[in-house]
């Protein structure tokens, strides 16, 4: 299976995402771009259950988020998660949430493949790093 170079995922804002003003709260952010790397990973086949059960987990290492300009209630994103960099036991990821091709917040996340028994860092599955090389 191979993904593409960067994956979109398409979310609409909910009132749960918002203050009180109907603005997409910060954090938010991060939780969107959160299932795109969570829907990537998918596209190649793989889900965070099942790697645990192989005793993979992944981890936010950092992140660094720009805001640009606010999403508010009731628009639709895209969320976009693109590989800048695969490690052995890390991923860089770049990350936007875009509305109608406006740019509204863009980050930059580190990801670290750990021992889901014990959060020792360990090399990424062979499989999967593959074919990330691959669709890169």
């Amino acid at each position: 299976m191979g993904a593409p170079p960067e994956f979109s995922l398409p979310v609409r804002v909910y009132i749960e995402d918002t203050d009180a003003g109907g603005i997409v709260y910060y954090v938010n952010y991060l939780k969107f771009m959160e299932r795109a790397r969570t829907e990537y990973l998918r596209s190649f086949g793989y889900q965070h259950y099942a790697l645990a059960d192989e005793d993979f987990q992944f981890v936010v290492h950092s992140c660094e988020v720009r805001y640009l300009k606010p999403a508010r209630i009731d628009d639709a994103l895209h969320v976009t998660a693109a590989l800048a960099r695969i490690g052995r036991a890390g991923l860089d990821f770049v990350q936007q949430v875009r509305r109608d091709g406006e740019l509204l917040c863009e980050g930059r996340v580190k990801v670290a493949c750990v021992r889901a028994s014990d959060l020792v860092p360990r090399a990424l599955p062979t499989a999967l790093r593959s074919a990330m090389q691959a669709a890169s």
